[in-house]
C-alpha cells in the first residue's frame, strides 16, 4: 500500500531526495537495468551512499551498505527501486539489507520486473525490518522510465527530437544543413545524448549533415550507440559515422534486398553492423521490427533524431512516447524542411496532443517537452 505524498515524513521526502541525486549519477549507463541510488541514515545522519553503475556490477544498495560496514546496524536505508529478491548477475539485495542489521526500509516505488514485483518488499517485512513504499514515487517512476517500457514491453523508450524554428522548420533549404539553434541548446543535446543509449536519424539526415553523432563533454562522457535507418543503403562509405574512433559502435538498418557486396564492406568496418529488416509497402522500414531488434540488444532508451520523413514515420505508427523540441525564436521560411513528412491530421480532435507538458528556456530557445500517446 502507498502511503499518500502528504502524508511521508520530511525526513523520508529529504532522504529519498537525496537517493534520487545518486540514481541519476547512472543515467546512460546502467542498461537494461534501472537507475538506482541508495543512502544509509542513522539518527537523521548520512552515513553513506551508492548507486548503480553498469549491468552486472554492484547493486546501489551494497555499494552504500559496504561503505557503511558496521554502522548500517539499526539504520535506515533509503532506495529508489524496490530491493531485488533473486539472484542474477549479483546476489539479491533485499538479503544484504537483511545480513547488515538494517531495521527500516524506505522505497521510492516497486520494482515492474515480474521477477521482483513487490517480493523484495514482502521478504524484508517477512524478516521484521519496517518497509516503507512510495516516498517521491513519482519522481522515481519519471527517472526509470526507459526501464520500465523496456521490462514491460521488451522495447525501448522513444523520444523524438528536434531542433526547429517558429514556423516549424528543421533547416532552411530543403535537404540542405544549417544551425537552427543556439549554443546552449547544442550543449544540452550533447547531455541528451550522454544518457540515452541509443540515437537514430534516417539516410536523408545522413545525407544532408554527415553527422558523427558522437557526445562531446569530456573525458567522462560516453557516446550513444549510432542507429541510421537507410532502406535501400545508400550510405557513402566516406561518411564520418564509419570511421570514428568511439566507445560506441554504429548500426545499420536496410530492406532484405540490398546489394550484398556492399552489405559485406560495411560489416567489415570496425563498429559496424549491418542488420536487414522488413519493409511495410508504402512507409519504408518496419520501425517495430527496428525497436524489437534494439530492445533485443538492450537499448532501454532512444533518441530518435530525424529528419522528417523519420519524424513522420515514427508518428504515423504511434511509437513516439516523448516529445522533446528546440524552438529557436527565427522563422525559416516555406523552403525549409518541416518537422514532420508524410503525417496528416483533419482537425483539433484528432490531432496528437503532449500531456505533462513543461516548457524551458535554453539560453534564446525554448525547449518544450511532453508525453505522447
Amino acid at each position: 500500500m502507498i502511503i499518500p505524498e502528504k502524508e511521508f515524513s520530511n525526513n523520508d521526502v529529504h532522504f529519498m531526495a537525496l537517493a534520487l541525486q545518486e540514481a541519476r549519477k547512472g543515467l546512460g549507463r546502467t542498461s537494461p537495468n534501472p537507475c538506482v541510488g541508495a543512502v544509509v541514515v542513522i539518527d537523521n545522519d548520512v552515513v553513506s551512499s551508492g548507486y548503480h553503475k553498469k549491468a552486472g556490477t554492484l547493486h546501489a544498495e551494497v555499494h552504500a551498505l559496504r561503505k557503511a560496514g558496521s554502522r548500517a546496524e539499526g539504520a535506515t536505508i533509503y532506495v529508489t527501486l524496490e530491493p531485488c529478491n533473486h539472484t542474477g548477475r549479483t546476489p539479491p539485495c533485499s538479503r544484504a539489507i537483511v545480513d547488515a542489521g538494517i531495521k527500516r526500509v524506505v522505497v521510492g516505488m516497486v520494482d515492474p520486473n515480474p521477477i521482483v514485483s513487490g517480493s523484495g518488499n514482502s521478504y524484508l517485512r517477512e524478516c521484521g525490518i519496517e518497509v516503507v513504499s512510495g516516498v517521491l514515487e513519482k519522481e522515481c517512476l519519471e527517472l526509470n522510465r526507459p526501464f520500465i517500457k523496456h521490462i514491460t514491453t521488451g522495447k525501448p523508450f522513444v523520444v523524438m527530437k528536434a531542433g526547429m524554428s517558429l514556423d516549424g522548420r528543421l533547416s532552411y533549404q530543403d535537404g540542405v544543413a544549417g544551425q537552427m539553434t543556439g549554443n546552449d541548446s547544442r550543449t544540452r543535446v550533447h547531455n541528451l545524448r550522454d544518457s540515452f543509449d541509443a540515437i537514430l536519424i534516417g539516410s536523408g539526415t545522413l545525407a544532408a549533415d554527415d553527422p558523427s553523432l558522437t557526445t562531446r563533454l569530456g573525458a567522462n562522457s560516453r557516446d550513444p550507440l549510432r542507429v541510421v535507418l537507410d532502406t535501400s543503403l545508400s550510405i557513402p562509405l566516406d561518411s564520418r559515422i564509419l570511421h570514428l574512433e568511439s566507445n560506441a559502435e554504429t548500426l545499420l538498418f536496410c530492406s532484405s534486398d540490398c546489394n550484398g557486396e556492399k552489405v559485406a564492406h560495411l560489416n567489415s568496418i570496425e563498429g559496424v553492423t549491418v542488420r536487414s529488416v522488413s519493409s511495410v509497402p508504402e512507409q519504408g522500414l518496419d520501425l517495430g521490427e527496428v525497436l524489437e531488434y534494439l530492445g533485443s540488444v538492450d537499448v532501454c532508451s532512444l533518441l530518435v533524431e530525424g529528419g522528417a520523413a523519420v519524424h513522420g514515420s515514427f508518428m504515423r505508427q504511434a511509437l513516439v512516447d516523448r516529445v522533446m523540441l528546440f524552438v529557436a525564436p527565427l522563422f525559416a521560411g516555406s523552403d525549409g524542411t518541416p518537422l514532420l513528412k508524410d503525417f496528416r491530421v483533419t482537425d483539433r480532435s484528432t490531432a496528437p496532443k503532449l500531456s505533462n507538458v513543461s516548457y524551458e528556456q535554453c539560453g534564446v530557445d525554448l525547449i518544450i517537452e511532453g508525453d505522447l500517446f
